[in-house]
């Protein structure tokens, strides 16, 4: 499985930037889906999860700005990100986890910058 994720950029405080992640497979639908993120100096940590329509799961610290979506029939994972903070920025990966074979698969990033 690979994975392009792609819709990085800088961005003002209160902006919004829409990240994108394409993903190779047969499968896709199969895959749970999540968004990462990592800021400098700090660990990489969960953003959003989208397993199936009614598992969806968000960080506390994006809830109610960020929306993870999917779709299946493009092979593609979205994250929208409004309300951005300076707080947010971070290199961004996305990530697909085969159940079948209990293997995790990463993207490169896309940075987001968000200035004050």
């Amino acid at each position: 499985v690979q994975l392009q994720a792609s819709g990085g950029g800088s961005v003002q405080a209160g902006g919004s930037l829409r990240l994108s992640c394409a993903a190779s497979g047969r499968f896709f639908g199969r895959y749970s889906m999540g968004w990462y993120r990592q800021a400098p100096g700090k660990q990489r940590e969960l953003v959003a999860s989208f397993i199936n329509r009614s598992n969806i799961n968000y960080a506390d610290a994006v809830k109610g700005r960020f929306t993870i979506s999917r779709d299946n029939a493009k092979n593609t994972l979205y994250l929208q990100m409004n309300s951005l903070e300076p707080e947010d920025t971070a290199v961004y990966y996305c990530k697909a986890h085969i159940v079948a074979n209990n293997m995790d698969y990463w993207g490169k990033g896309t940075l987001v910058t968000v200035s004050s």
